[in-house]
């Protein structure tokens, strides 16, 4: 499994985060390649949703249900077709610097295993092989979730503000990992 974390601190209380966070169909306006989220359920464990993705040439329906809840403290979820994947988001109360009142460190976590896609999982163009998608589409992943924590931040925040993110990467097949501030 590779695994990517992403994390950062938002100045707002851990309640209101998780709240904006567990709020699924919301994710479309932040991502660049998510275009929709369709929801069966309220929102608690066992929810499902249909996430439809869009990127170059190819279009993706991804299938997820959130697997558990803690409010406010975490979020987790799986896909359920096609990719082995999960995630969470977990919030953690901080002390906020000295002109604010709340502060709350955000970790979006994503285990996934890119080998578990299957040849007939993803509707290929002409000549294009999996191999070739899934090698281009890894550094996509780590953008599109630093992209998701920026525009979250901006979104429960009120205002745009530069962001301090700390990325980790890791791969199981080699315990390599790799990490910037």
């Amino acid at each position: 499994m590779d695994t990517i974390e992403v994390t950062t601190v938002v100045y707002r209380p851990k309640a209101d985060v998780y709240e904006f966070l567990v709020d699924f169909p919301r994710y479309a306006e932040l991502s660049e390649h998510l275009r929709t989220v369709h929801q069966n359920g309220d929102g608690s464990p066992r929810t499902t949703y249909r996430l439809e993705f869009a990127w170059w040439k190819l279009t993706y329906t991804a299938r997820s249900t959130v697997t558990d809840l803690t409010p406010p403290e975490r979020i987790d979820w799986r896909l359920t077709k096609d990719i082995d994947a999960r995630g969470s988001w977990v919030l953690e109360s901080e002390s906020p610097p000295g002109e604010r009142d709340a502060a709350t460190r955000i970790r979006f976590i994503v285990h996934y295993d890119p080998q578990s896609a299957g040849a007939g999982s993803i509707d290929l163009p002409r000549f294009v092989s999996l191999g070739w998608v899934i090698e281009r589409v890894k550094p996509l992943i780590r953008d599109e979730a630093e992209r998701i924590v920026e525009r979250l931040v901006t979104e429960i925040e009120g205002e745009s503000r530069p962001v301090d993110l700390e990325i980790h990467t890791s791969r199981s097949e080699t315990g390599q990992t790799s990490g910037s501030p």
